[in-house]
């Protein structure tokens, strides 16, 4: 445990949970998106609904999905800024179930392209955050490290075409997830790295047959 577990980041206040996990929630989004997010829907759980309005935690999450930091001084101001920069949103209720972490919000994100991501989070104290879904597929990580999401279709062979590419670029694992929704079905790979990996490996995993889809989480600016 460091200094900051116990007395959270530096941030525009009043919570680390409810605030910097907000703002930290929005800013992992945007960078799973890609591109500029034009319309949103955020669907708070529990406490987030509850208590969420008072600590500031709508402006937040509106604030991360235009990539303010956490001590970004414009946070109370988001709402404002996000209808200058043609952000839409809007705000509802969602019962994510009993598992669910208190802190919890569901956000059904639309970029400026057309492209449509659906993000299942909570803010889990002292500013630090855990992705939990990803289009409804189990993810569970923490954004704190590169991490790269591939849904492909479960058969042989994926998860070594994947892995051997990361070799090849001395990209070094530090985590690996596996879900599956059956045998022979949809699949997810969720990998968090210790070294970025290269946009040229991540359009090659896209062209291969099986794979449905590969979301990139960086922590580079301006991805």
């Amino acid at each position: 445990m460091n200094i900051f577990d116990i007395i959270g980041p530096v941030m525009v206040g009043p919570s680390s949970s409810h605030t910097a996990g907000a703002v930290k929630i929005g800013n992992v989004c945007r960078k799973l998106i890609g591109e500029k997010i034009t319309d949103v829907e955020i669907l708070l759980h529990g406490s987030f609904l509850a208590t969420g309005k008072g600590h500031g935690t709508d402006k937040a999450l509106v604030a991360g999905l235009m990539s303010f930091a956490v001590d970004d001084s414009r946070i109370p101001d988001s709402f404002r800024i996000a209808e200058e920069e043609g952000l839409r949103y809007r705000f509802g209720a969602i019962d994510l179930g009993e598992d669910a972490h208190p802190n919890s919000v569901r956000m059904n994100l639309t970029s400026e392209s057309g492209r449509k991501l659906e993000v299942q989070a909570s803010s889990i104290g002292g500013g630090r955050i855990m992705i939990n879904r990803i289009d409804g597929l189990e993810a569970n990580f923490s954004g704190d490290l590169p991490t790269l999401i591939v849904h492909n279709l479960d058969q042989p062979g994926h998860v070594a075409e994947v892995t051997s590419m990361l070799e090849h670029k001395s990209v070094n694992i530090a985590t690996m997830q596996l879900y599956r929704s059956g045998r022979g079905g949809h699949a997810v790979m969720v990998i968090e790295c210790d070294q970025e990996i290269p946009r040229e490996s991540l359009k090659w995993l896209e062209h291969l047959e099986g794979i449905e889809k590969v979301t990139y989480y960086s922590l580079q600016e301006g991805d």
